[in-house]
């Protein structure tokens, strides 16, 4: 029995001088922040500032309008030039679009007198062909007389009545007349016409030829004109989206997260480049923390890693996502949370916890600390069971 207490007692000192020395020896941070990226919104144009009434923390979606920017003053004279240039070319459109009407009028006129001409001159051959061809059957049918000879004559053929010749001139000629006329007839039936004086056309029919070349020429310079209003209008719409990018900027936030600092007022004149907002980024929180010398010499990058928010909780598993030793105050230029000088003293390490991100009542924690456990400790079992 007095063996038994000896042996028990020099086991519980064993078990406890274990659990001491590997809760103590156990690497872990001397102090470790939840952290995240910050993000500055800047105004990309100078104006006045809008500013919606956002208080700190209050929380952002990506891609939703945070505040906007209004320059009452932006340049106009490039658009305003562009409009009076469109405005003339307009004009010049709706000139030539009236002159091709005009000029179908005028073409349609004439082709109706034409039509009129041709069938004048039609109706005056036909009727010449018919007395032509009356006057040859009177000769053909042996008449005889002077009077009647006389009367089948044109003038300049009058010759003496006496001469046995007449008639047989006279009916020569009458063969002719019906022969020409018969080709004048057939042409003007087919639009051409045959005569001394004239051309092979009526005037109206070539004044028409000549309009419908000079209309050839307004449709060209039409088609012209209306690709250069279309050139105007699309420098128009470019110079409009600039001047609407220039003169009104909406800024929408770039991250999803919480505002950590406002650094404008609403209605405050800003100038382009100025910090108006600080986001917080809420996506990519991480845990920053400083180690002793030993405890980073035998980290690596992606090293398992566990952290546990002061207060107790659960302890969530990480990765080792950064070392950056000692001095690395530049790394947190862009960060939430700035080192203290004792952290700076240490070595510097950045683990990344999911669960931070995942778990609803720890999500966007920036701000809360806690220690982080780079190896398994002997009453991980117990707390284990505590929580």
């Amino acid at each position: 029995m007095k063996y038994t207490r000896l042996i028990i007692g020099v086991a519980i000192i064993i078990v406890a001088g274990w659990i001491i020395i590997g809760e103590q020896i156990t690497g872990a941070s001397a102090n470790a922040v939840v952290n995240a990226p910050l993000s500055t919104v800047r105004a990309p144009i100078a104006g006045q500032l809008s500013l919606p009434d956002r208080g700190l923390g209050a929380p952002v979606s990506d891609g939703k309008e945070i505040a906007t920017v209004t320059d009452a003053r932006v340049d106009r004279v490039r658009l305003d030039d562009l409009l009076i240039e469109r405005a003339f070319a307009d004009a010049e459109q709706m000139r030539l679009e009236s002159q091709i009407e005009e000029t179908e009028v005028v073409m349609q006129r004439l082709v109706a007198r034409s039509e009129q001409f041709t069938a004048a001159r039609i109706d005056e051959l036909e009727t010449r062909l018919s007395h032509a061809r009356a006057r040859l059957d009177l000769l053909q049918a042996g008449l005889e007389g002077d009077a009647m000879i006389d009367g089948l004559l044109e003038d300049g053929q009058l010759q003496d009545l006496g001469d046995p010749r007449v008639p047989g001139s006279a009916l020569e000629y009458a063969l002719e007349r019906v022969a020409v006329l018969e080709i004048e007839l057939a042409t003007a039936q087919d639009g051409v016409f045959l005569g001394d004086g004239y051309n092979d056309a009526p005037n109206a029919e070539q004044r028409r030829v000549e309009l419908e070349t000079m209309q050839g020429d307004q449709v060209a310079r039409l088609t012209e004109a209306k690709a250069r209003l279309q050139a105007i209008d699309d420098r128009i719409d470019r110079e409009r989206l600039r001047v609407n990018r220039a003169g009104v900027a909406s800024l929408a936030a770039p991250v999803d997260g919480q505002v950590w600092e406002v650094l404008a007022s609403d209605g405050e004149h800003v100038q382009r480049g100025d910090a108006l907002v600080r986001l917080l980024d809420c996506r990519d929180t991480m845990v920053t923390l400083s180690v002793t010398e030993s405890v980073y010499n035998d980290l690596r990058v992606g090293d398992e890693a566990r952290f546990r928010l002061s207060g107790g909780g659960e302890a969530h598993p990480g990765t080792v996502l950064r070392l950056a030793g000692s001095g690395a105050g530049t790394f947190y230029r862009n960060l939430a949370v700035s080192p203290s000088q004792l952290h700076l003293e240490g070595y510097n390490v950045t683990i990344l916890v999911p669960a931070l991100r995942e778990d609803a009542d720890a999500h966007c924690a920036v701000g809360r600390t806690g220690q982080a456990f780079f190896e398994r400790r002997p009453l991980d079992w117990l707390r284990g069971l505590w929580n």
